[in-house]
């Protein structure tokens, strides 16, 4: 199976037809989609100039896009270093109560609820918002745009809001994503909401 780099030098080299090219580009979504698989490719197509059907996208806007996924992926990937850094020495030190963080590696870091609401920006600067937030104290606002409108979904697969279930934390209104609640100072709603796990 091809890894992420090898995916972008395919994405990147000339030698291969514009297809092979754009079908490289959505593999590496398969590595590494900060807001969910369709997510990250409409909102890359958006921000690029490709059609999302387009088999023979310019090669330029394919680049284009791989660039800015690329400097996603070099954020994320020094932050989950940083924190791996981290957590050997607090367990050297003998604090063995294990921080949060957000996975990576191919899963959403940053899950969109609706495909079709994202924050607004390239996806390295919304993570470097989610850093600063992951290294800050829990708050009442989304970390990665700031607004206080905050919906908790349903439980279970209906509604707008269908997969975001309601233990992974409320829907941002501004930006669209699936706040984790360890980002959230505790409330009384999510005493109401049903622990990870539950039935």
């Amino acid at each position: 199976m091809a890894g992420f780099r090898s995916l972008a030098y395919q994405v990147r080299d000339a030698r291969n037809d514009r297809a092979l090219r754009r079908h490289s580009l959505r593999r590496c979504l398969e590595r590494f989609a900060p807001y969910g698989h369709r997510a990250t490719w409409w909102h890359l197509c958006d921000r690029h100039g490709i059609a999302p059907e387009d088999r023979g996208a310019d090669p330029l806007r394919l680049v284009a896009a791989l660039e800015e996924l690329e400097d996603a992926r070099a954020v994320w990937l020094e932050y989950e270093r940083q924190f791996a850094e981290r957590r050997r020495r607090e367990k050297h030190h003998g604090l063995r109560r294990p921080e949060w963080a957000w996975g990576g590696s191919g899963d959403a870091v940053v899950r969109c609820a609706d495909p079709g609401v994202r924050p607004e920006g390239a996806l390295g600067e919304v993570l470097r918002r989610l850093v600063r937030a992951l290294e800050s104290a829990p708050g009442t606002a989304c970390p990665v745009c700031g607004d206080t409108e905050l919906h908790w979904p349903e439980v279970g697969p209906v509604g707008p809001w269908a997969g975001a279930l309601a233990w992974d934390g409320p829907v941002c209104a501004g930006c669209g994503i699936v706040v984790p609640r360890p980002a959230l100072v505790d409330t009384p709603m999510m005493s109401d909401t049903p622990a990870a796990g539950a039935a």
